[in-house]
């Protein structure tokens, strides 16, 4: 068997080892992290189901989106809110499976996909906030 044969046999099997072993692993949130998160978005989901705009709002970073359109929350409310919470996205929210990651920034934020959005929630000095949707692309 030539070396070249043989060179050839076992990069075949070393690639796809080495592939799997660079795989990124999923980011895991601390255990306490973990727990303020759930209590936040328990809340969250109870404001939602319950469709009130106002607290939904006192859980929302301002200005939402760095959108001078809704600086605070009464702009937020009266425009955003009934836009953006749709029964069909509030439904959403309640079942989706919130995905941890740490940003660049080191920001700690939280992810719930709905169809062709990316709702975040964002751990701030205080509280997680609802801080963006994004194009779930």
């Amino acid at each position: 068997m030539s070396i070249c044969f043989r060179t050839a046999i076992a990069a075949a099997f070393l690639f796809p080892a080495v592939a799997i072993a660079q795989k990124p692993k999923k980011a895991v949130a601390p255990p306490a992290l973990q727990a303020e998160f759930d209590g936040f978005i328990a809340k969250f989901r109870a404001a939602l189901k319950a469709n009130d705009s106002a607290a939904v709002s006192g859980m929302t970073r301002f200005p939402f989106e760095h959108d001078s359109s809704y600086p605070d929350s009464a702009q937020f409310r009266a425009k955003a809110y009934p836009a953006i919470f749709t029964p069909k996205t509030r439904d959403c929210i309640q079942r989706g499976k919130a995905v941890y990651d740490r940003d660049g920034d080191s920001h700690d934020n939280y992810f719930i996909f709905c169809g062709k959005n990316i709702f975040t929630f964002t751990k701030m000095s205080s509280s997680f906030l609802f801080v963006e949707i994004g194009a779930n692309d």
